[in-house]
C-alpha cells in the first residue's frame, strides 16, 4: 500500500480516479478550513477517515511535511496508448500527448505532469525500462495532477512513436541541433505528441530520428539551455495556445 500526503496532493487523489483509495488520515488538530474539503471529498468517494496525532502521521508518511493529511492508496494504475487516443476521440479533439524519453527525477517529471494536466493533455507516455515509475514522490511534485492523467508505460518508445505516426500524430522533439527549427516557424495546431528528452543528454538518437519535427526554443541569455521540465512546460503551453486554449476554464 502506498501513502500520499500533503493537502493538495491528497485532495486531487480523492477527486481523481487512477487508483483504489483505502483510508484518509487527518491530524487531530487540523483546522476546519483545511480538513473540511478533504473530509467532503473522502465522503463523496466512500473513503473512511481516521484522526491521529502528528507523530502518527509522521510515521505513516515517513516525512514530517505531510501538512496534517495522509492517504493510503493502492498502486498507480497505468493506461495504454489506445485508451489515451480514445480519450481524445471522446472529447472530439485532436490527440495531444506528452512523451518522456528517459527523463529522470521526480521533481522534473512531477512538474511536467502538472503542466500537462493543466494544458489538457490526453495522456503521457513513458518507457517502462530504465525510466522511473509514477511514485508517490512524483505524484506529490505534480501536486496531485498525476491522479487525473492517463499515463502509459511502454516497452519501446520508438515502436510506440511509430504507432502514433500511423494514427496521424505528429511528433515534435525538443532539440538544440542545427536541424531544429525555431518555435515561431512551427504550427502546433495538429494531432501532436511532444517529446522531452533526458535532462542534460536530450533525446536518444533513434527517438530523435523518429520525430517528425525538431524544435528549439529561442534563448537570449548566457545559459546554454532550459531545464527539461521548464522547456517541456513552455512547449505544452505553446501547443495549447495554438489550439486556441480549447477547454480553458478560469473557475478552478
Amino acid at each position: 500500500m502506498e501513502k500520499l500526503y500533503r493537502r493538495n496532493t491528497v485532495l486531487e487523489a480523492l477527486r481523481g480516479s487512477r487508483r483504489r483509495l483505502h483510508r484518509l488520515w487527518l491530524q487531530q488538530d487540523l483546522h476546519e478550513r483545511d480538513s473540511g474539503p478533504l473530509r467532503a471529498a473522502a465522503e463523496a468517494r466512500g473513503v473512511p477517515v481516521q484522526y491521529a496525532p502528528k507523530q502518527k502521521l509522521n510515521n505513516l508518511a515517513q516525512d514530517s511535511s505531510h501538512q496534517g493529511t495522509v492517504l493510503e492508496v493502492g498502486p498507480y494504475l497505468y493506461s495504454d496508448i489506445y485508451e489515451i487516443l480514445e480519450v481524445a476521440e471522446t472529447r472530439g479533439e485532436h490527440p495531444f500527448l506528452l512523451l518522456l524519453d528517459l527523463l529522470h527525477g521526480p521533481q522534473n517529471i512531477g512538474a511536467l505532469l502538472r503542466t500537462a494536466e493543466i494544458c489538457g493533455v490526453h495522456g503521457v507516455i513513458i518507457q517502462d525500462r530504465r525510466a522511473p515509475e509514477i511514485t508517490p514522490t512524483t505524484v506529490i511534485y505534480s501536486a496531485g495532477a498525476a491522479e487525473h492523467l492517463y499515463v502509459a508505460q511502454v516497452t519501446n518508445l520508438v515502436d510506440t512513436m511509430n504507432q502514433l505516426k500511423e494514427a496521424d500524430v505528429w511528433l515534435v522533439g525538443m532539440d538544440l541541433s542545427d536541424e531544429a527549427q525555431p518555435l515561431d516557424r512551427v504550427d502546433l495546431e495538429m494531432s501532436l505528441g511532444i517529446v522531452v528528452g533526458h535532462e542534460g543528454e536530450g533525446m536518444r538518437r533513434l527517438v530523435r530520428e523518429t520525430c517528425d519535427i525538431l524544435l528549439q526554443l529561442p534563448m537570449r541569455g548566457h545559459v546554454e539551455s532550459f531545464n527539461a521540465a521548464i522547456a517541456g512546460s513552455i512547449l505544452l503551453f505553446e501547443a495549447w495556445e495554438a489550439r486556441g486554449f480549447e477547454g480553458a476554464s478560469h473557475n478552478r
